[in-house]
C-alpha cells in the first residue's frame, strides 16, 4: 500500500510539472523529459482524446460497466498509455476500455504512461496492443495484421516477429480475409469457428462457400466434418460445362502469375480470340488499398 501511495504522489508531482508552460515537453531531448517519459503520471481525463487509429470500434456495454465497477472499487490498476500532442493535450495509444470506464464513473484523473511518438508509431503500438487482447475474434485479428502490412509496411516475416506469432499463424489469419463477407460476419458473431473458416478458405467459389456455410449452421457440422465436405467437393470430376469453359493457355498462364503477385483470388474469363475480363475481389477498405498500392505502386 505504501508503494502505491508513493507512486500516486510521484504522479501528482509530475502532473504539476507538465502543467507548467515552461516545461512543455515535446521530445525526449527536452528538459525534464527523462522524468516524465515512461513514468506513471496522473492526467486530467479531459486532457485526453481518443486515438483515431484505434483498430477496435466495438465496445461491449456490459463489459464496460463491469470494468467501471471494478475501477470504482479498486481504482485503475493498469495505467493507460498516451502520447503527447501539445501543451496539456494527450492522445490515447492503448487502454481505451479503461479510459471509457473511468469516464463512466466520473473520474477526473487517470494514471497514464506518456510516450512521444509519431502517427505511424502510434498506429503500430495501438494495433499490436489490440492484437494481444484475449477477446478478439479471428477476423478482427486478421484486419489488424493487414493494417500493419498495408499502413506500416511490414512484411509477414517482420509482422510475425513484432506480434510474437509464427509466420504460418499470421498467414492463416490473413487468409480469412479472402472469405465471403457473410462468412466473415458469421465467424465474428461466433456462429462458426476459425477452424471452419480455414476450411472454407480452400473453396474459391463464393457461392459454394455460402452453401457450405449454410450447411454448417443447419447441420451443426464440426470442423472435421467440414474438412471432409470440402475435400469431397474438391474431388468431384470436372463437368463437361467446366471443360468447355477452360481458359486459353495465355490466360491460364497469366492467372497464376496475377494470383501470386496480388495475393488475391483473381478470376479471369477469356475467349480464344483474346477478349475477356479480369475480376479482383476485395472484402475491406484496407484490402482495396493494399491491392491498389500493389497494382499502381501508389
Amino acid at each position: 500500500m505504501a508503494k502505491a501511495t508513493k507512486k500516486q504522489a510521484l504522479g501528482r508531482g509530475l502532473s504539476a510539472l507538465l502543467k507548467d508552460p515552461e516545461n512543455d515537453i515535446q521530445s525526449v531531448s527536452d528538459k525534464h523529459a527523462d522524468k516524465v517519459v515512461g513514468s506513471i503520471v496522473e492526467l486530467d481525463i479531459r486532457s485526453i482524446e481518443v486515438n483515431p487509429f484505434q483498430p477496435r470500434s466495438n465496445f461491449n456495454d456490459e463489459a464496460l460497466d463491469e470494468l467501471a465497477s471494478s475501477i470504482k472499487e479498486l481504482g485503475v490498476i493498469q495505467p493507460i498509455t498516451v502520447r503527447k500532442l501539445g501543451f496539456d493535450k494527450y492522445q490515447l495509444v492503448s487502454g481505451e476500455r479503461r479510459y471509457r470506464a473511468s469516464q463512466r464513473i466520473g473520474l477526473e484523473s487517470i494514471p497514464a504512461y506518456i510516450r512521444i511518438a509519431n502517427d505511424q508509431e502510434t498506429l503500430e503500438m495501438a494495433l499490436v496492443e489490440n492484437i494481444q487482447r484475449q477477446d478478439l475474434d479471428p477476423v478482427e485479428i486478421a484486419l489488424s495484421y493487414q493494417r500493419l502490412i498495408d499502413e506500416i509496411g511490414l512484411t509477414q516475416e517482420k509482422l510475425s516477429d513484432r506480434v510474437g506469432k509464427k509466420r504460418s499463424t499470421v498467414t492463416n489469419y490473413l487468409r480469412l480475409l479472402k472469405l465471403d463477407p457473410i462468412v466473415q460476419t458469421g465467424m465474428r458473431d461466433g456462429f462458426i469457428s476459425m477452424g471452419h473458416g480455414r476450411c472454407l478458405v480452400n473453396v474459391d467459389d463464393r457461392g459454394e462457400q455460402l452453401r457450405i456455410y449454410e450447411k454448417i449452421l443447419a447441420d451443426n457440422l464440426s470442423v472435421r466434418q467440414t474438412e471432409a465436405l470440402v475435400r469431397s467437393l474438391g474431388n468431384k470430376p470436372a463437368s463437361k460445362t467446366a471443360a468447355r469453359k477452360e481458359l486459353p493457355e495465355f490466360a491460364s498462364d497469366g492467372l497464376s502469375v496475377l494470383k501470386s503477385y496480388l495475393d488475391a483470388p483473381v478470376s479471369v474469363q477469356a475467349s480464344g480470340k483474346g477478349k475477356g475480363k479480369i475480376t479482383i475481389p476485395f472484402h475491406s477498405k484496407e484490402e482495396f488499398r493494399r491491392l491498389k498500392k500493389r497494382i499502381t505502386g501508389d
